[in-house]
């Protein structure tokens, strides 16, 4: 697959201590870097055009206010699908992720054409938060049930994704919610998913950086289910079954 038809994508929120090293790193391994400043209020915005504004590898996108991880995630998709590209690895902001695994994700994807690669932190759970483990096992189980399919890290943040769809559609969600939604579409869009082992960082607690509001955003997340569920009774299954037929009657 020519590199020229993947980038990657960094949706950031306040991580100015952290995204300047995680843009070099995803320079150093040749990509077409999109940065999408989400309403950051730190100066993160104002660190990244210092450093990189004239820098023809990257794209920074950026508006005033903070609208959610999945609003940045779309804002990057559509500005990389308008450039051409036809692929986009989105790696988090806050230093947890290697740039040195993207390779793993291109070859991932070269072997399984069309298809959405989540990262797997099954291999790197040493630190991770107790709060991540049961928000991780919580999706997991709500994946299962709209998709019938399981995949053991729904949570993780480093992906690839086929723009020719996620560019496209309309979530439910803006906010960090949005990764799961756009997985169970992609999955009754008849995208095939593929996981990888991916390697993990967790900074000590004094240094971590969440912007994750227990209350509101448990809420949100528990509708946005209710919501996905109700729709993969009514469209969801039946658009399994006819991606999958579709690919019988091709076969």
């Amino acid at each position: 697959m020519p590199s020229d038809s993947i980038c990657v994508i960094i949706p950031t929120y306040n991580n100015a201590g952290t995204v300047l090293k995680v843009i070099s790193d995803v320079l150093g391994q040749g990509f077409r870097l999109y940065v999408v400043c989400d309403g950051t209020t730190d100066g993160t915005e104002e660190q990244v055009r210092g450093r990189y504004g004239e820098d023809r590898n990257v794209v920074i996108l950026s508006y005033a206010v903070n609208r959610g991880k999945g609003f940045a995630l779309m804002t990057g998709f559509r500005a990389a699908a308008r450039d051409g590209f036809r692929y986009a690895v989105t790696i988090d902001s806050d230093g947890q992720h290697y740039a040195r695994e993207i390779p793993a994700f291109e070859k991932a994807c070269l072997e399984n054409p069309g298809c959405m690669v989540v990262g797997n932190r099954c291999s790197g759970r040493e630190g991770q938060p107790s709060g991540s483990r049961f928000a991780n096992r919580f999706s997991n189980f709500w994946f299962r049930v709209q998709t019938g399919r399981h995949i053991p890290d729904t949570q993780c943040g480093y992906r690839l994704y086929p723009l020719n769809f996620v560019s496209s559609i309309h979530l439910f969600s803006t906010r960090y919610e949005a990764e799961l939604e756009l997985m169970v579409r992609a999955v009754w869009h008849g995208t095939d998913i593929v996981s990888i082992p991916v390697n993990v960082y967790y900074p000590p607690s004094e240094e971590r950086v969440s912007h994750f509001r227990k209350g509101k955003d448990f809420a949100r997340i528990s509708l946005l289910n209710t919501i996905l569920t109700i729709c993969a009774v009514f469209y969801g299954y039946p658009s399994m079954l006819y991606h999958k037929l579709c690919v019988r009657c091709r076969g």
